[in-house]
């Protein structure tokens, strides 16, 4: 007589193995598909495009001089950088100043307030984008520290292959084994999401944006109405990618890891605080896109360990392949990221903090009706009525 239940539970372990094969197999070979940009020459021309390097800093006193010591070293001219302080409360307006009287040719400008419908770091980069005289506009982070050839190299494939949008992933400094896995986790659940080597191809739907590099045409970036249609979206720096590819201009993303460092995170903690004012938003802010998004993180990842421990026979063999992809997955991922195999184990833990992390997000939101920014707090319903469709 067949023995239904452990059929099922064994058809089950199957379809969560094919899953966790499908995704792996989907973003090794998709990451394997992009370039790197260390491999470009960077651009001699003596008549180089002139970029506009814009920084936009809230509360950046402990980050923003070392970073802006890497811009102001970069190898290309004609370059203007442009630092928007956005009603920072620390030492970064001071910091700003020294900086500048060492090195005049950088532009600084001091915002007081915020208008009305807009996040603090969209609106800084509006406003520095309204500043800028560049054919180029660089859209950076206060803590990125560039290669001195970042720029040069970028420009290369700007020029070469006429592109309108360029952005680039960058390397995670610093941390301990379980950050370094939860940013493994992030990279790959955000290539999974938005697949960034199809943004190249007209006929994908793949988009792709990061806030620590994005390389913009201004006509392009004009031509999208800049930031304005995305003044209310906390992750800017995708949705920008995403209406620059949506209006047909021409978009890749490379990896950059030799070409950009950063410390995103210095701790679990901080991450997982880091992530509640744009998490929901990932979620378009619909509940049930949340518990979609846990069902899926239990079913996937969390499951197949507890399957091993918990059955016998072709159920836990089927589980145990599901770990044993999990693990070879993350292997790739740090060696992906440069970050130490350390982490691998710790893959196991980073389903439940993510888990958590998306419900406390929601939660929160949902409790507070809004999200808290840098000091500033945006009603949920305004967020909900001016943001665009993230995806699909």
């Amino acid at each position: 007589m067949t023995d239904l239940p452990g059929t099922a539970l064994a058809a089950a372990a199957a379809l969560v193995l094919l899953a966790n094969l499908s995704a792996a197999l989907t973003v090794a070979a998709g990451a394997a598909k992009m370039r790197r940009l260390a491999d470009f020459e960077p651009l001699r021309d003596k008549r180089r495009p002139k970029v506009s390097i814009i920084v936009p800093a809230c509360n950046e006193a402990d980050t923003i001089e070392p970073a802006l010591l890497s811009l102001l070293a970069l190898d290309y001219d004609p370059l203007e950088i442009i630092v928007v302080n956005d009603r920072s409360t620390d030492r970064t307006a001071a910091v700003l100043d020294a900086v500048r009287a060492q090195h005049p040719r950088l532009i600084v400008r001091h915002i007081a307030e915020l208008p009305d419908g807009w996040l603090g770091k969209t609106h800084a980069l509006s406003r520095g984008a309204e500043l800028a005289g560049g054919e180029f506009l660089l859209f950076t982070d206060a803590d990125i520290h560039f290669e001195p050839t970042t720029l040069a190299r970028a420009m290369t494939l700007m020029a070469g292959e006429r592109l309108d949008h360029l952005s680039l992933t960058f390397r995670h400094i610093g941390g301990g084994p379980l950050l370094n896995a939860m940013m493994i986790d992030a990279g790959a659940g955000l290539f999974l999401l938005f697949r960034p080597w199809k943004a190249a191809d007209p006929a994908s739907a793949g988009f792709f944006g990061v806030g620590a590099f994005n390389l913009v045409r201004k006509p392009a970036y004009t031509a999208v109405n800049g930031h304005e249609q995305i003044k209310m979206h906390p992750i800017d720096d995708i949705m920008l990618g995403k209406i620059i590819k949506r209006s047909g201009f021409r978009q890749e993303c490379l990896i950059g890891h030799d070409c950009l460092r950063v410390r995103w995170y210095t701790s679990p903690g901080t991450m997982i605080h880091g992530l509640m004012k744009n998490t929901f938003a990932l979620f378009n802010y619909r509940a049930a896109y949340v518990l979609a998004g846990v069902l899926v993180v239990l079913a996937a990842a969390v499951l197949p360990l507890w399957g091993v421990l918990l059955t016998t026979g072709p159920p836990r063999v089927f589980f145990g392949l599901a770990v044993a992809v999990r693990l070879l997955s993350a292997a790739a991922g740090a060696r992906f990221t440069g970050v130490s195999l350390k982490a691998i184990p710790f893959t196991l833990v980073t389903p439940y903090v993510n888990m958590y992390t998306i419900l406390r997000a929601m939660a929160q939101t949902l409790a507070d009706r809004g999200i808290e920014w840098r000091g500033t707090r945006y009603p949920l319903a305004e967020l909900r009525k001016s943001m665009p469709i993230l995806w699909p």
